[in-house]
């Protein structure tokens, strides 16, 4: 893809790579730490605790392959957790299993952002997979040049998506942390651990966030520049 040997193109984004790469190396550490230490539940046994407190007893656990592949399904109803997060019985494991029944307790509540941000999901998914195509053929192909507009249109809504997805995933560890508590499933003293864990994958949606809407501003500043 042409953009990687443009020199500008990596100006842009090098401050959300740098980010991502701190914050991947962040969240290795945090969750390494926390694995050593003990809960008194496993993760599965921690999100039932949770969601059945809240009278979600209709939303099913259900343990799924793969390492940190955890997550809250709203069109099902279903809290999905990998083997080590669904059976282990650590700090680490119940933080994250704790941060995806937020979301189910996000979904239960009509949490604005998230509505907005399931809402966006399709929009962002094509925009994802279709956007970078659309833009390559409006750059070389001068008839098409149209294209470079709508691909750009396109990638704003992963944009969108990726902004809103910011206060979603926030509030999803507020209330990890705060049933953690409340519940007794994670003495306070303790807590420090689970921080760490969440405010770390936090720092990764940043990052995230930051390269999409960096990659959006060089794809508006190339189109400004082909219209000269």
């Amino acid at each position: 893809m042409m953009m990687w040997w443009d020199s500008t193109y990596l100006l842009f984004i090098a401050p959300a790579l740098i980010l991502g790469l701190w914050a991947q190396m962040r969240i290795k550490a945090t969750y390494a730490a926390a694995q050593k230490m003990a809960a008194p539940l496993s993760g599965a046994a921690a999100a039932r605790h949770i969601l059945d407190s809240a009278g979600l007893q209709s939303v099913d656990i259900e343990q799924i392959p793969g390492r940190l592949s955890d997550h809250y399904d709203p069109r099902h109803k279903i809290l999905r957790l990998s083997p080590e997060v669904y059976q282990s019985r650590s700090l680490a494991a119940v933080g994250i299993a704790a941060h995806e029944a937020g979301h189910a307790l996000q979904d239960a509540k009509a949490y604005v952002p998230l509505v907005i941000r399931n809402a966006a999901v399709p929009a962002a998914s094509f925009g994802s997979n279709a956007s970078i195509f659309l833009i390559l053929i409006g750059m070389f192909v001068e008839a098409l040049h149209f294209l470079f507009l709508f691909g750009i249109l396109l990638f704003a809504c992963v944009v969108f998506f990726q902004v809103v997805n910011l206060p979603v995933e926030f509030n999803a560890s507020r209330r990890a942390k705060a049933q953690l508590v409340g519940l007794g499933i994670v003495p306070q003293q303790e807590m420090t651990y689970v921080n760490k864990v969440l405010n770390a994958a936090a720092w990764t949606y940043v990052a995230g966030t930051l390269q999409a809407i960096m990659i959006l501003l060089y794809y508006i500043m190339r189109y400004a520049g082909s219209r000269d």
